[in-house]
């Protein structure tokens, strides 16, 4: 019985080849595995001494040769295959455990150079675990450390045997399954990179993404669900769950939401605080610190804020989490949640406590899915629509400094919101959100009735739409409640028209020149 044994992660490879070497397995290894085995007393034979060649190339070439692939694909029941292997003094091989050079390691790490990530690119190690893979019935294939376990002890059980018994078929499809998986992904991480400088989409997307958790049910009770993670940095791969139950199809849709909510403010500048219900804020506000600008997000729409997701930009501390004691929450997610505070909701047995970093505002694709496909676009990034430079005042009152501030501010939240997308706010928080109307005068009114609804005074705050206003008949709402200032992406036909109903009501507006539509 011949074992190949060629590893980049050394996860686990002591204790499994010591436990091959005892189950009388010969072990044949390449380059810097051998050596890790030499070193710790396990007996093992080379592969320049299988192949007759020497590895070279600086290790690029050291298994692509037929005495390893013959010994791969032999089929042991196939007559011809047989007779080859003694032709030409070709042993099998039995089990094969190999796992590849660290590409997306590699390419993940900040400085990387392009030389540096082509030599990671493996080339052997793939082609081995597809000539073990494809050969299943008769080569025991591993591709990930932790199945290391599993295969030793199916061969002291005769679950898993050498050769042309297979014992165990269904487990030898779950380990074959499983290099396909590693190597799709893999192929996927190197087409990624390598279609980074392209200017246009690539002509072929590989998405391949790995299932992180299983979810009781999807968005519906009678739906299957699960999570599966990709490798873009600070995504929800990275979730750390402190606390509670386990997060839903629906918790982690409203976690995603509002972390992209809080995104426009970073670490360094202002806390901000967002309560989102249904993938929509509800409430977005700045504050002193956390506690306050919870407390002010909250006051945009009490009543909605009941079972929500609630995200911050900074630390949780104690002051924030002792402010929410009385609001039922889902779930809490921030890039760090302290431990003072993570007492506090501790208390709350089947509240949700998450830490996830800020999103990136590095390019990267967004997908969406539809019935046979898919659309791809750049993600959207808040840095393209804040830059000031393209904005301009189009009506003949200027925005007041204070106004400016909160047309800055009001510009930032409204992103957040689902189109049709009017946004009123004063002091830096949200006092009106009219979310995912048909008619952008519908959304106008709903923002304004919402605000009152909860005790504010929309006179004298500002609005921020988030595609530009078709008819004047949205400015005409906004300037009934006593809307001051408004900010807008612009580029309607009727833009004109819209201008000069603002102005006949004395309002200032601003016009950005980018839109922020949410569909």
């Amino acid at each position: 019985m011949r074992a190949l044994l060629s590893v980049s992660d050394k996860r686990g490879l002591l204790a499994f080849a010591r436990e091959l070497a005892a189950l009388g397995w010969e072990l044949v290894s390449t380059g810097g595995t051998a050596e890790a085995l030499r070193r710790e007393g396990v007996p093992v034979v080379p592969i320049e001494q299988v192949t007759g060649f020497p590895e070279m190339m600086d290790g690029r070439v050291k298994t692509l040769h037929p005495k390893v692939h013959g010994g791969l694909l032999a089929r042991r029941d196939h007559p011809g295959d047989v007779a080859a292997l003694k032709q030409h003094g070709i042993t099998p091989i039995d089990l094969v455990a190999v796992n590849l050079y660290p590409f997306r390691e590699t390419v993940a790490k900040p400085g990387t150079t392009f030389e540096q990530a082509i030599e990671q690119i493996d080339i052997g190690g793939p082609s081995m675990l597809r000539s073990a893979a494809k050969n299943h019935s008769d080569v025991i294939v591993v591709v990930d450390p932790d199945d290391y376990p599993t295969v030793i002890q199916g061969l002291k059980e005769g679950r898993l045997t050498p050769g042309a018994s297979p014992g165990n078929p269904e487990l030898r499809r779950q380990l074959a399954a499983k290099v396909f998986s590693h190597t799709a992904a893999y192929d996927a991480a190197i087409l990624a990179y390598l279609s980074r400088s392209d200017e246009a989409l690539p002509s072929t997307l590989t998405l391949v993404l790995e299932r992180q958790q299983a979810l009781r049910y999807g968005e519906n009770p009678h739906q299957r669900a699960a999570l599966y993670a990709t490798d873009e940095p600070r995504g929800i791969g990275d979730l750390n769950q402190l606390h509670g139950k386990e997060l839903s199809f629906n918790n982690l849709l409203d976690v995603d939401a509002a972390v992209t909510a809080v995104a426009p403010w970073g670490p360094d500048e202002r806390p901000a605080c967002a309560i989102i219900k249904h993938t929509t804020p509800c409430g977005v506000a700045l504050g002193r610190n956390a506690a306050d600008a919870y407390q002010r997000a909250l006051a945009t729409d009490r009543t909605s804020a009941f079972g929500s997701v609630i995200a911050f930009n900074t630390v949780v501390d104690r002051a924030a989490a002792e402010a929410m004691r009385q609001l039922f929450v889902e779930v809490v997610v921030a890039p760090r949640i302290d431990a003072e505070a993570l007492a506090v909701y501790r208390e709350k047995k089947n509240l949700r406590v998450v830490e996830l970093p800020r999103p990136a505002d590095d390019p990267s694709w967004d997908f969406k899915r539809i019935r046979g496909g898919f659309l791809v676009q750049d993600r959207f990034r808040w840095s393209a629509v804040a830059d000031e430079s393209t904005w301009s005042v189009v009506t003949k009152r200027r925005p007041t400094d204070a106004e400016w501030n909160d047309l800055r501010f009001a510009w930032a939240a409204v992103g957040a919101v689902k189109s049709n997308a009017i946004l009123l706010a004063r002091n830096e928080a949200a006092i009106g959100i009219g979310a995912g109307q048909m008619s952008r005068v519908d959304a106008s009114f709903l923002a304004v009735h919402k605000a009152r609804q909860q005790g504010h005074d929309p006179a004298g705050a500002v609005l921020a739409s988030d595609a530009f206003f078709p008819f004047a008949d949205g400015v005409e709402e906004a300037a009934q409640a006593g809307i001051r200032a408004i900010i807008q992406p612009g580029g309607s036909v009727k833009d004109a028209e819209v201008v000069a109903a603002a102005d006949g009501h004395g309002l200032a507006m601003v016009v950005t020149g980018m839109r922020q539509f949410r569909h």
